[in-house]
């Protein structure tokens, strides 16, 4: 396994201050990113939608329990007895106290997939996950929000009376960094060791999910 070369302890720090410099712009750059989605507008969501959870029937705005704010994250539905590894992989990330931590700052998390909910039950108990969870299975929430039959992570925000308005929604690479392990991994010297990232020769790497 190749290693990074090695310098004097004052070439090391000299490297890390230039390196400090991109780092800050970055954290800048993130911030201005996160002030830009605060001034996002919203648009109103139907209530109409009836999910499926281990409580019984709920309507989006049940999802919230008394909540101002709910972050719904979209499971994949990858077919019976399968579960996404980039879903799963996210979810196994997801902090033991994270929903607890949230709702103390009035925002509410459900997982939702298009899975029957036996099936994301299942997952949930195999796995240890403690989130909420609901299945949208013979509803057109997924595709209203867009995620269609991938992933996605929706804000929503609960209005006057039943009102329910969508504030930010994400995808992709924007669900992969909010990872905890992607993050910590990211300033480890061999990285995620996957095999999309720009590595050094030599560097361990393997597929994404493999």
């Amino acid at each position: 396994m190749n290693k990074p070369r090695i310098v004097s302890a004052e070439e090391w720090q000299q490297e890390r201050d230039e390196l400090l410099k991109a780092e800050k712009e970055a954290t800048r750059a993130l911030d201005a990113l996160a002030a830009r989605r605060r001034r996002l507008p919203m648009v109103q969501f139907d209530n109409s939608y009836t999910f499926d959870t281990p409580d019984g029937p709920r309507s989006l705005l049940d999802l919230f329990q008394g909540h101002h704010q709910l972050l719904i994250y979209q499971f994949m539905d990858a077919g019976p007895g399968r579960l996404c590894p980039g879903c799963t992989g996210f979810t196994d990330n997801l902090p033991d106290r994270g929903v607890d931590i949230l709702a103390g700052r009035g925002v509410g998390w459900v997982t939702v997939s298009d899975m029957p909910l036996a099936q994301l039950a299942a997952a949930k108990q195999e796995k240890g996950w403690n989130v909420p969870i609901a299945s949208s299975r013979g509803t057109s929430f997924s595709a209203d929000c867009g995620a269609g039959a991938g992933f996605l992570l929706s804000s929503f925000l609960r209005a006057e009376g039943d009102s329910i308005y969508r504030t930010y929604s994400t995808g992709q690479r924007g669900v992969d960094r909010l990872v905890w392990r992607n993050s910590i991994l990211d300033i480890t010297v061999y990285g995620r060791q996957e095999d999309w990232e720009d590595s050094p020769p030599g560097w361990p790497q393997h597929p994404t999910y493999g």
